[in-house]
């Protein structure tokens, strides 16, 4: 059902990206899955660069959260070897805006991932969640986003 969710939406789940420093792109722990902060890479290059808002539009900015999300997803597939079956549900989005102090859409940005994870995964993808402003991330990513998943 996943797949099809996937497939319909037109989304490619790409490999796991390579991590941008000294650390695992995912951790299993019991039946939780904790995935590293994603930034939005597709292909090996960072897409959005900068400020949300200065740099970036509104709208590029929910497309990066969108992007972090895909990466999410491709993390929680690795770590369940492919097996939809072994999903639970997401429990918690950590969502990171690269903006400046009088921006304050930090919650309509994340919700580019938030809306994907309930389009893909239904009731599965509510989660709990924060989305904060930083007045900078790492190699100028406009949007990372972290996740704890419930597996079975």
């Amino acid at each position: 059902m996943f797949e099809e969710n996937i497939n319909k939406l037109g989304i490619e789940i790409p490999d796991m990206p390579s991590p941008l420093a000294n650390y695992v792109p995912y951790k299993v722990s019991d039946s939780v899955v904790y995935v590293s902060g994603q930034a939005p890479v597709k292909n090996g290059e960072l897409i959005f660069k900068g400020k949300v808002g200065e740099d970036i539009t509104i709208d590029d900015g929910i497309k990066a959260a969108e992007l972090c999300c895909i990466n999410i997803v491709a993390a929680l597939k690795k770590s369940i070897n492919g097996d939809w079956n072994k999903l639970d549900s997401f429990l918690k989005l950590g969502g990171f805006v690269n903006c400046n102090d009088n921006f304050y859409d930090q919650p309509k940005i994340i919700n580019g991932a938030s809306d994907l994870l309930v389009k893909i995964f239904g009731d599965q993808g509510r989660h709990a969640r924060f989305a904060v402003g930083s007045n900078t991330l790492p190699m100028n990513i406009s949007v990372e986003i972290d996740a704890i998943i419930k597996i079975k």
